[in-house]
């Protein structure tokens, strides 16, 4: 607290008893004009004072013996002098602490009959808002051991070695060898706990990110795949042509003057399905191929500028694969194989099935894999298999080949397949779009129909079945009947009831996905500009119009999130993976046009590593982690890791608290991340990843 201005007059101390001797008539005279102004001035002074302590004044008792009155050596005594202030300070100072000590005490009181009054009028809200608080302190318990147990294994997670760059889980060759598995089960998908993997896969030393596309479709670099220029040498007599092999990169000559084999090839089977070339087959009723054996994707190449989308698939090949050279391109394709299971995708699922060269013996095993050809083929679509059983002459004059070709030859017509052309080495079948043509066979020829038990729609890896499936389902519906693309993605009211879905609960979920998408974009291109100054260059569109090509959704409902990116004029590709312990909406998603396969996440996925340029999974934590958990959050995330490119990217929506944990698992993983707010919902968050380059030093 500051002292008076007018120090004079509260200066206090003794003088000397002989003062009054030192000071001449003048001095006194002005001591004393000196001392009236002062005594007309001092007034104001203490009353400033007295205005600050006013308050606290009034609350405690003076007891000092001299009332401002002469003190025993005859001097006035001062109420500002030190030691008259030093009692008012401790008086202050205790009035201080007394107030605050009532202040608590009222608010303690009042903090009690309020307590009381909630109970008794809301006693039941307070019970159920203090289990929901505790049930969410346990859940919240349960994440956090959770991360400290993935914390702990993280620890000890290490780069895998070299011999892992191309490893997938469960296609494990020689292991099935050595367990038995052979006649061509080998090469079969066996997932088991010795196959989920424990560390975090490197590309190679010389790996470079992938062209954009389209681009990438028709350069891509030799150090991101595995294959010999031996193998490329050794490849069939059509691929090689298409394929220059050099130093650092593998061109496909496909689209170049003097290099049209693809092309005249399309247009060749377009003749034998009664077309005038390959730009009519979408009004045809055709849209999507399943190529078998694809050989590097040329086909799908190709057929990609007509809005044809092919779906290669091919064995697991520890060297020279196809479906990693083909999804290095950035086509669809994904590890199967025709051995003893049948295909991850339901019944009436492909306009076109294609096989050229793949490999397979159409005549063993009774002709069974020719029945899951007919199981994934939908009614009306074509089987196209070019081979030399079916042309040459003197392949033909041996004998077993002469007996396989009749085979085929037989089986297919017992199958109710309607062999349009042959043309050299190329033969186009049409499967009947009536049902009735399997009544009017002849008694025991050819496979019978499934009952109910055994016509399953979407089979996840089951055993191959010897009945003709998918005649009971409602989407038995002749290709020349569907709905042509584009218009197809929406479905009309007819096509949505038979997956039991309304036309207002489709238009909504729509409109959500379209804004969902302008959301992402937003977002990635302002990232991708400050993670990546200097790329796209200043002529390039504006990203990530065409960095983004293979696009994987992990748990993908209706297909709404692939619609969205196609009417966003995204130049991708997307993988709709249904997961095997959510609502089976697979069907759905081919009928629509799209591809798509049934997995379960607890298990690898069948690629390659670095195959995929952006995963998104929206509520995919949910359903896997929500309740019950299967499998462990970090064993996701690590094969999340595995299948997404460097400088890839990850977008996950959830609820806030599964994003956090989410979060934490990939600042583990070093992955760049950000967590971003959903607008009109409070509980949901975005988790938007980059997953970094991490480059192997040489040895």
């Amino acid at each position: 607290m500051s002292r008076p201005l007018h120090r004079g007059v509260s200066g206090g101390g003794r003088f000397p008893p002989n003062s009054h001797d030192i000071w001449d008539d003048d001095s006194q005279m002005k001591d004393k004009l000196e001392k009236e102004d002062v005594d007309r001035k001092s007034p104001n002074a203490d009353q400033t004072y007295l205005s600050i302590s006013q308050p606290f004044r009034f609350l405690l008792t003076d007891n000092s013996s001299s009332k401002h009155g002469l003190m025993e050596n005859g001097f006035v005594s001062d109420p500002f002098s030190p030691g008259v202030l030093r009692n008012r300070h401790k008086r202050a100072l205790l009035l201080l602490r007394l107030s605050l000590v009532v202040i608590v005490i009222l608010a303690l009181t009042g903090s009690f009959w309020w307590t009381i009054s909630i109970t008794t009028s809301s006693r039941g809200q307070v019970y159920r808002g203090y289990r929901s608080l505790q049930q969410q302190l346990v859940s919240d318990l349960v994440d956090v051991g959770k991360l400290s147990l993935g914390s702990t294994r993280l620890k000890d997670l290490e780069y895998c070695s070299p011999e892992s760059e191309n490893y997938v889980p469960c296609f494990n060759v020689s292991e099935n060898l050595a367990l038995g598995i052979s006649t061509g089960d080998e090469y079969d998908r066996h997932c088991g706990p010795s196959s989920r993997q424990s560390c975090l896969v490197l590309p190679p030393v010389n790996y470079k990110i992938p062209l954009r596309w389209p681009w990438g479709r028709d350069l891509i670099w030799v150090a991101n795949i595995n294959i010999t220029a031996q193998e490329v040498r050794s490849s069939g007599s059509l691929t090689k042509r298409m394929m220059m092999y050099d130093e650092d990169q593998i061109s496909f000559r496909s689209a170049s003057p003097g290099y049209d084999d693809m092309e005249d090839y399309a247009h060749q089977i377009a003749e034998m399905v009664g077309l005038r070339n390959e730009s009519n087959f979408i009004q045809s009723g055709v849209r999507t191929i399943l190529d078998i054996g694809c050989g590097y994707g040329n086909l799908g190449a190709h057929l990609f500028s007509y809005e044809l989308l092919t779906m290669c698939i091919a064995n697991y090949e520890a060297s020279g694969s196809q479906v990693q050279l083909t999804l290095e391109r950035g086509l669809p394709a994904m590890i199967s194989s025709f051995t003893s299971k049948q295909l991850p995708y339901p019944s009436l699922s492909f306009d076109m099935i294609h096989c050229a060269g793949c490999g397979i013996d159409w005549d063993q095993k009774d002709g069974i894999l020719l029945v899951e050809v007919d199981r994934v083929l939908r009614p009306g679509g074509y089987f196209v298999w070019t081979s030399q059983l079916t042309s040459s002459q003197q392949y033909l004059r041996k004998k077993e080949n002469q007996k396989e070709w009749n085979f085929v030859h037989g089986f297919a017509k017992n199958l109710c397949w309607d062999m349009l052309s042959q043309q050299v080495d190329t033969v186009v079948w049409k499967k009947t779009s009536k049902k009735n043509c399997y009544s009017t066979r002849k008694s025991g020829s050819g496979p019978s129909l499934c009952n109910r038990g055994r016509d399953v729609e979407s089979p996840y890896y089951r055993p191959l079945q010897g009945c003709i499936a998918g005649t009971q389902s409602r989407r038995w519906i002749p290709i020349a009947e569907r709905t042509k693309w584009p218009a197809r993605t929406r479905l009309n009211s007819n096509e949505l009831a038979i997956h039991g879905l309304n036309s207002d609960d489709f238009v909504e979920d729509t409109l959500n996905w379209n804004s969902a998408v302008r959301d992402y974009w937003s977002l990635l291109s302002p990232l991708i500009f400050s993670d990546h100054p200097k790329r796209p260059g200043d002529e390039d569109p504006s990203p990530p119009f065409n960095m983004v090509r293979n696009v994987l959704d992990m748990n993908a409902h209706f297909g709404g999130f692939n619609a969205a990116l196609l009417e966003a004029k995204k130049s991708v590709w997307v993988m709709n993976v249904i997961p095997t312990t959510g609502n089976n909406h697979l069907p759905l998603i081919l009928d629509r046009g799209f591809v798509g396969v049934l997995h379960d996440w607890c298990e690898a996925f069948p690629t390659y590593p670095r195959t995929y340029d952006l995963v998104h999974g929206d509520g995919l934590l949910s359903l896997e982690f929500g309740e019950k958990r299967r499998c462990e959050m970090l064993d996701v995330f690590i094969e999340m890791d595995r299948i997404l490119r460097p400088e890839g990217w990850v977008i996950l929506r959830d609820t806030a608290t599964l994003i956090e944990s989410a979060r934490t698992l990939t600042t583990l993983l070093k992955w760049d991340a950000r967590v971003v707010e959903v607008e009109n919902n409070s509980d949901e968050r975005l988790l938007i990843c980059q997953k970094a380059f991490v480059k192997r030093q040489a040895m």
